[in-house]
């Protein structure tokens, strides 16, 4: 699977909080293997649980246009 920028950042903030994928997923309340599958670049994952993990780093999935250079205009 190809990386996404998703992925990219996931596995740079667990990286930078100095923890594993086992620790990441278990203080964010989801399993291992939704954690490899999100760095790995898995295109179908339920978003509530992307959302529970990357809320541990005050991050959030959220719509963004395509086109947008900043990816934050509505």
């Amino acid at each position: 699977m190809p990386l996404t920028r998703l992925s990219a950042t996931v596995k740079a903030l667990r990286k930078s909080a100095g923890l594993t994928q086992e620790d990441l997923a278990m203080k964010s309340g989801v399993g291992l293997n939704f954690v490899r599958n999100l760095e790995q670049g898995k295109r179908t994952l339920r978003m509530d649980k992307v959302n529970q993990l990357l809320d541990l780093f005050n991050y959030e999935l959220i719509p963004a246009r395509k086109d947008s250079p900043d990816k934050t205009e509505p």
